[in-house]
């Protein structure tokens, strides 16, 4: 697939959760992802990045944190300026949702099923 970088916030070494599926599921397409979270370990074979570091040319964030934890997130999410990001289901937050309008107003922000896309091959829409 064309250029899709994406980050997965709330990645965990959990084989069990969504966040661990979702990485997977984007290396078997072809996409450069790079897990998130605070959990030390692998997600699906790459290493969980714990420090909110600069990462550049990402397309796009999916999101596996629950609204209370993503408060923590808001500036990072920012830093990365993505071109979208993907609000999975349990993660839909009003808060974050108006920030994002307001200061990436170009961003596509989707609330839908990272897993869902890729099975259905729409997430490069």
């Amino acid at each position: 697939m064309k250029n899709l970088k994406t980050v997965v916030l709330g990645a965990t070494p959990n084989a069990s959760r969504y966040a661990y599926r979702a990485t997977q599921a984007l290396q078997d397409n072809g996409i450069e992802v790079i897990p998130v979270g605070i959990r030390k370990g692998q997600c699906a074979g790459i290493d969980i990045v714990n420090n909110l570091y600069e990462i550049e040319d990402v397309h796009t964030i999916t999101l596996y944190l629950n609204p209370t934890v993503q408060q923590d997130y808001f500036n990072y999410i920012l830093t990365l300026k993505p071109k979208r990001v993907i609000f999975n289901p349990g993660t839909e937050n009003p808060a974050l949702y108006g920030l994002l309008k307001r200061e990436l107003p170009n961003a596509k922000i989707e609330i839908a099923c990272t897993l869902v896309q890729l099975s259905i091959g729409n997430y490069g829409d």
